[in-house]
């Protein structure tokens, strides 16, 4: 998954925007999340990393990635949702106040998803991706570009139950 927006005026404190997974059972596919990963961790078995990340969204192109090798899953993971916060620490902001954001969804060089957060230009925070996992173990993507007005401690809670789909 990769993430991308233009740096705030050179006037104005920086737009932080950034990419989180969480992680579900097979116990609880709709529950509290087993692990949340974000700019600040990787999974504990590696699977789900971050290997760039921006705060301030310097730079050409995606600026931000976070990569989910999913068949190295756990078989006991059977979902995982992604999202895209906003950081509110230097006030309000929406995904209408950022210019250029986009996020880009690919398996190998095959696009699943790309969007430009306009449908959800309102919301501080939105879902993008669910993968769940079927009975025979493959993986399943699903687009659900969903906005959310939680801050990034509160949207992790919430961004992959129920009420959410």
């Amino acid at each position: 998954m990769r993430l991308k927006w233009d740096p705030s005026p050179w006037s104005r404190p920086p737009h932080h925007l950034d990419i989180i997974a969480t992680t579900y059972s097979a116990d609880a596919p709709y529950g509290q999340p087993v692990y949340v990963v974000h700019y600040d961790s990787r999974s504990p078995d590696g699977t789900i990393n971050m290997p760039r990340h921006s705060e301030t969204g310097l730079g050409l192109g995606y600026v931000e990635v976070m990569v989910l090798e999913l068949d190295r899953l756990a078989p006991s993971f059977v979902r995982v949702v992604v999202g895209v916060a906003i950081h509110q620490n230097t006030g309000p902001k929406t995904f209408g106040d950022i210019t250029n954001a986009g996020v880009l969804v690919v398996e190998g060089y095959q696009k699943l998803l790309e969007d430009d957060f306009a449908q959800v230009a309102g919301s501080t925070a939105t879902t993008v991706a669910e993968f769940t996992r079927d009975s025979s173990g493959a993986w399943e993507f699903h687009a659900m570009v969903r906005g959310s007005d939680s801050d990034p401690v509160e949207f992790t809670a919430e961004m992959g139950g129920a009420g959410q789909l």
